[in-house]
């Protein structure tokens, strides 16, 4: 994969699990399908949607397997595996394996919970951008538990091999900062935020929500890149009431239960430590079925 493969819309996907927790291949390859065939630029598994932090090391290659199955010949669909974790031997073994079993790019989020600092975030990076394999840089101060600076982002982007970021910074501050100093593309992490960052320089997005009225996020994006900005702003618009019902509770719980909801998937099971949503967020999610 290449810098030129990173635009458009990509959708970070869910992990279907069975209600005994075990994975569920066959809803996840009819989803993978299901999403490649409404015309999405990219597929993420296992990322911060398709709960990573509790699946398995040992569960990837099972899911990377369907999701090259359900792509089939659709090679120009890049399917992106989520590596990162909080350990950079873990993330760099993690990343050879995406290579290994066939992933385009790795996803590699900035290291939580130990907060290092902005050096330690750079050498992560460049010790994962070793293995050869194409890097997505990922920006999520709010779960990680430290902010990258622009500098420090922008060192990442300069690393050989590291194609691009998913930015899920909060605002459009970032992207400014970006636009001006580098080529290398941004994606939007921010759902409420996709329009925004568009304006600000984005190249697209990596959004949970996209797996919900899919073909929608593909017509703002595309009215937006014809210049229509009017008609983006109202089609955005549109998608923003369930946006934002989407993450009134933990994700990827909301978009599951629509999901299975809608047949896409058999169950809205989650891991724990997340659990089913409410009865009240069922009530407001029904009308998106």
């Amino acid at each position: 994969m290449n810098e030129q493969q990173l635009k458009g819309i990509f959708v970070p996907v869910i992990t279907p699990f069975q209600p005994s927790g075990e994975l569920d291949i066959p809803s996840f390859e009819r989803y993978i399908d299901t999403m490649v065939n409404r015309g999405v630029d990219g597929i993420v598994v296992n990322g911060t949607t398709g709960e990573s932090p509790t699946v398995t090391t040992a569960e990837l290659p099972l899911l990377m397997e369907a999701a090259l199955r359900a792509r089939g010949s659709r090679l120009h669909i890049p399917i992106v595996l989520g590596t990162g974790t909080n350990d950079t031997a873990s993330t760099v073994s993690r990343t050879k394996l995406a290579g290994e079993l066939g992933a385009d790019a790795a996803l590699v989020v900035v290291p939580y919970y130990n907060r290092p600092s902005q050096n330690g975030i750079i050498e992560h990076y460049r010790r994962a951008a070793d293995t050869g394999v194409p890097l997505i840089a990922y920006e999520i101060p709010q779960r990680t538990g430290v902010r990258s600076t622009a500098e420090t982002i922008l060192t990442i982007l300069s690393l050989e091999g590291v194609i691009g970021l998913k930015d899920s910074s909060g605002g459009v501050a970032l992207m400014t900062e970006l636009a001006r100093h580098t080529t290398k593309p941004v994606l939007s992490g921010e759902d409420e935020s996709f329009l925004a960052m568009l304006g600000s320089g984005a190249q697209g997005g990596m959004m949970a929500s996209a797996s919900i009225r899919t073909e929608s996020f593909i017509e703002v994006f595309t009215l937006f890149q014809s210049g229509k900005l009017t008609e983006a702003r109202e089609a955005f618009g549109q998608l923003l009431p369930l946006v934002r019902l989407l993450f009134q509770e933990p994700n990827p719980a909301p978009i599951k239960w629509l999901m299975a909801e809608q047949g896409l998937i058999a169950s809205d099971a989650v891991r724990l430590p997340l659990t089913g949503i409410t009865a009240e967020l069922q009530k407001l999610l029904a009308e998106w079925v």
